[in-house]
């Protein structure tokens, strides 16, 4: 099931339907996420899982796949690992003109090495949805995943412009990350009938998105996809109304936001270990706190 419809419409599926009142809404960020993957593995140490179903995007989206997976650690692994390993980030191999992020290998080894429990995912039968960007048209997929799917769906979702220079193709169309065109999909989740949303950021909570230069160059590498370039340019917009929604939520629509704390450390690319596992600890840290959140909201 794709539903390549703009977040932000209010033309969404709205439903009445009970089994689709309360989402986890995950925001991506690359190696930010590990703050994400932080919060999950304490909600599966509490048990904590009250949710119809699940909105991720990119490495929000993976961290989300390892929750449902209910497999405590295994994204931590990834993230003060596997993704500081030579072999995944190579900047001497970006500028010869290959990967900077190289998720075939990631992909690869942490499908040999620590597979997701995929039927375990699946088992209570609520939708998992991952949020892609189509490279011609430059609008939001929202996939609905399964099993049979999900891990490339999951690269795709990942799959940064100019970091990665591949378009992962998804039910026949050329894909990119997920955040180009809606990095944090709680418009969507509204639509989808949510009437109670949790949304674990990448960002503090006073962040709100600027320009910069590395903007433009993503821009540059999307040249050859004017509808792409366009949506990158509108953003920066994009991001900050959906804050705005976070924070001016419609009527009869409850949201909890759960954000890194100021010391956060983590940036998109980090390759330092104990920054990393200081971000995986703050996430696991707000667990408790995210659960009396949401019960007292």
């Amino acid at each position: 099931m794709a539903i390549p419809t703009d977040s932000h419409s209010d033309r969404t599926e709205k439903s009445a339907n009970q089994s689709m009142a309360k989402a986890l809404v995950v925001e991506g960020g690359a190696l930010r996420g590990v703050f994400s993957t932080g919060i999950m593995d304490g909600f599966l140490e509490k048990r904590f899982n009250p949710f119809d179903f699940y909105v991720g995007v990119s490495s929000g989206a993976s961290n989300l796949a390892a929750f449902l997976a209910e497999m405590i650690g295994r994204n931590k692994r990834m993230y003060t690992d596997y993704s500081l390993r030579p072999k995944f980030i190579d900047p001497v191999r970006f500028l010869r003109g290959g990967h900077l992020m190289d998720l075939d290998w990631l992909w690869d080894t942490t499908i040999r090495e620590i597979r997701l429990d995929l039927q375990r995912i699946y088992t209570k039968g609520k939708p998992f949805i991952v949020v892609l960007t189509d490279v011609q048209s430059g609008k939001a997929v929202y996939k609905e995943t399964g099993a049979q799917d999900l891990e490339h769906v999951l690269k795709a979702s990942s799959a940064m412009p100019l970091f990665y220079r591949s378009h992962p193709i998804v039910d026949g169309r050329k894909t990119t990350d997920g955040g180009v065109a809606d990095a944090i999909p709680i418009g969507k989740a509204i639509g989808l009938g949510a009437r109670r949303i949790m949304v674990i950021r990448s960002r503090s909570g006073d962040y709100l998105k600027r320009r910069d230069p590395f903007d433009c160059l993503v821009r540059w590498s999307m040249r050859r996809y004017p509808a792409l370039q366009q949506t990158m340019t509108k953003r920066v917009s994009r991001y900050n109304e959906s804050v705005n929604l976070i924070r001016k939520p419609p009527e009869g629509v409850t949201i909890v936001e759960i954000c890194p704390p100021k010391r956060f450390r983590v940036s998109r690319l980090s390759q330092n270990r104990s920054i990393l596992e200081e971000g995986y600890n703050q996430g696991r840290a707000l667990a408790a706190h995210a659960i009396a959140l949401w019960d007292g909201a």
